[in-house]
């Protein structure tokens, strides 16, 4: 039990980084995904290409 929580929390500490890492990148193309519950949980939980449904979703929005 505590293995899959830790497991679950390095997962969120990873989506965050990610998701940094992609603002930092694409903030000169102003193009950045807001780093708050609903889009980290998103990325812990479907892993990567979650992150690239949000890339498409924000350029079909915007």
């Amino acid at each position: 039990m505590l293995k899959k929580i830790f497991s679950f929390f390095k997962k969120i500490i990873f989506s965050v980084f990610l998701l940094y890492g992609y603002n930092l990148i694409a903030s000169s193309f102003n193009m950045v995904i807001p780093i708050n519950v609903i889009t980290v949980l998103t990325l812990s939980i479907f892993g990567l290409p979650s992150l690239f449904a949000l890339i498409i979703i924000l350029i079909i929005i915007f």
